[in-house]
């Protein structure tokens, strides 16, 4: 079953692979396990993807979320501010990981080897755990580019290199957290012609928060680019969802978004309407697949999406039911 993950063709590969995913995780899950009993909610019950019960983000800072008897290999763990408490997400299998970004890079980009990848994300490079440190470090690793690498303070070094390839005509992508981006755009001005920006979110406490079209607005200026790419993904999945611009996310295949009622955390919405995030991640086979996230957006007919902000409570209704 967990081969299938890779191999969904169409909607009805996804729901079947869905419901078998969901039957194994209700089996092997404690802490799933649980949340559905407390709903009660059983695998017999459930016909289609709406149905099956969205873990809350929550229960990966509180309890050990793993459908696998296999020994955790790796711990990744999300940035926290001072005091607060970390969401951890423990990892079994570190090569279905690697599988799950490589075959979602090339969906979208193609062969990683095409590109040179240079990356300015500081603020994760200065802890332990980040899942997109990984990704990128094996990005990186796998592009066989000697010039790709890391940045971490270095943007003068960066901007030269950037500038320099780019007239190459190399294929580039620049990868980094938006705070380190702007950094560079206000130091340096470019006119990039081969090169893809991408945004990973967050200004982390370092700026002041901007609205996307905002940020977007003076990136574009800044690289002399006319899109911005984002990548969407969390410590609490194994898969990314990619914008080629606009804001507008599409996932791999066995991805998907849904949204929920606010208020109603069990209703899922038509496409369409706002609401709560909820991701199906099918790689997240040996974890749990159907998480509640803190992400507020909305879902399009051909199943892109967009996010338009976050909660503001610090916790999403439904967590009570496990507080025990």
């Amino acid at each position: 079953m967990k081969e299938q993950v890779f191999n969904i063709k169409n909607n009805d590969d996804f729901t079947q692979v869905a419901l078998d995913v969901f039957k194994h995780q209700f089996s092997n899950n404690k802490v799933y396990r649980s949340f559905c009993d407390l709903l009660y909610i059983h695998p017999s019950d459930i016909t289609k993807i709406e149905e099956i019960p969205f873990l809350p983000i929550q229960f990966f800072k509180t309890r050990e979320v793993v459908s696998s008897k296999n020994g955790i290999q790796e711990v990744f763990s999300s940035s926290g501010t001072t005091g607060s408490v970390i969401s951890k997400h423990f990892v079994t299998d570190l090569d279905w990981y690697e599988k799950s970004y490589l075959k979602g890079f090339e969906h979208f980009y193609g062969n990683i080897e095409d590109y040179v990848v240079l990356a300015l994300l500081p603020n994760y490079l200065e802890r332990q755990g980040s899942s997109l440190v990984y990704m990128v470090d094996d990005l990186i690793k796998k592009s066989n580019h000697p010039e790709s690498g890391f940045y971490l303070n270095n943007i003068d070094e960066l901007a030269k290199k950037l500038i320099d390839l780019d007239n190459q005509n190399k294929k580039v992508l620049l990868i980094g957290v938006s705070f380190a981006l702007l950094d560079l755009i206000e130091k340096h001005q470019f006119n990039l012609k081969n090169t893809i920006v991408m945004e990973t979110g967050g200004m982390k406490g370092r700026r002041k928060e901007l609205i996307r079209n905002e940020l977007h607005k003076l990136l574009c200026k800044g690289f002399g680019v006319s899109k911005i790419h984002s990548e969407y993904g969390m410590t609490e999945l194994l898969s990314q969802g990619y914008s080629k611009g606009n804001g507008v996310f599409n996932c791999p295949p066995w991805m998907r978004i849904l949204t929920r009622d606010t208020e109603d955390p069990l209703t899922i919405l038509p496409k369409g309407k706002s609401g709560g995030i909820n991701v199906i991640d099918l790689a997240n086979y040996n974890s749990c697949s159907f998480i509640a996230t803190q992400d507020l957006g909305k879902t399009h007919l051909d199943n892109s999406f967009e996010i338009i902000g976050r909660f503001d409570n610090s916790d999403i209704r439904g967590c009570n039911l496990m507080l025990l």
